[in-house]
């Protein structure tokens, strides 16, 4: 058994085939996942999905690139939709420094705003982070994020800063690039953290893992993720998959 922590099944790309997506998912193990919602478009289709399907949750927040565009009934609307019995984590939050949609400075705003919403519903957040790994450090060290905790999603950085999250109480997350072989950090980083702080992931439809790189991602790849962890930690895959999804369902609350 399975659990994706960071699917966007809500994605154009799934929507010609969502229900055969979940049933391939199924077929391989695949029992939890979670739909992240990050802006207007994609939180209400990530909400929809979580209440139709039983064994699929959803994070809602506000992605970084898209900072700008965020209003206060946009947080206001993420609060609402917090207490909603599916939604599991606020997110994806963070920064992204790669592209230039939203400065700098409004990013860290909305982020902190973020934050600070997902203390005051007592909800762990999902951490997006491109190039930006000292200032969302910071920032999640300034803020006290360490009070609800989190996912440090898809984390590509070093593992001294892997061990700095995890004494915040966060968790790291592993998806495609763990299986690239040219990803020396996320393979650093599969070895050095304990298990008891890992999860896996697959960022479907991005990132998918070696043998599928560069085509669609989806939620039954996360089995790759699963496997190339377990070889790089000397352990069995069915070790890994028992412990990342014990770990993914204390971590967002969900009783098995």
């Amino acid at each position: 058994m399975l659990f994706d922590t960071h699917v966007h099944l809500n994605a154009d790309q799934f929507e010609d085939d969502l229900e055969e997506t979940i049933q391939r998912a199924k077929e391989a193990g695949v029992h939890y996942m979670t739909v992240v919602g990050f802006d207007r478009k994609t939180i209400p289709k990530a909400m929809e999905i979580a209440e139709n399907h039983d064994h699929i949750y959803a994070a809602v927040g506000w992605h970084p690139v898209d900072a700008i565009d965020m209003t206060q009934e946009d947080l206001d609307w993420i609060e609402e939709l917090s207490s909603h019995p599916k939604v599991v984590a606020i997110g994806e939050m963070g920064l992204d420094y790669h592209w230039d949609k939203s400065p700098a400075d409004v990013q860290k705003d909305v982020f902190r705003k973020q934050i600070r919403l997902a203390k005051k519903v007592n909800m762990p957040i999902v951490i997006h982070n491109r190039e930006a790994t000292d200032d969302i450090v910071e920032i999640l060290k300034e803020e006290n994020a360490g009070e609800v905790g989190g996912i440090m999603h898809c984390y590509s950085g070093p593992v001294e800063t892997a061990q700095e999250c995890i004494d915040m109480n966060f968790m790291i997350s592993l998806g495609g690039p763990v299986t690239f072989k040219n990803a020396k950090l996320p393979k650093e980083v599969a070895k050095a953290v304990d298990m008891k702080h890992l999860l896996v992931e697959t960022d479907c439809p991005f990132l998918a893992p070696h043998p599928n790189r560069g085509k669609r991602n989806e939620p039954a790849y996360v089995k790759l993720v699963a496997e190339q962890v377990a070889e790089l930690k000397g352990l069995s895959f069915e070790e890994v998959s028992e412990v990342t999804t014990a770990n993914a369902l204390n971590f967002f609350g969900i009783k098995a």
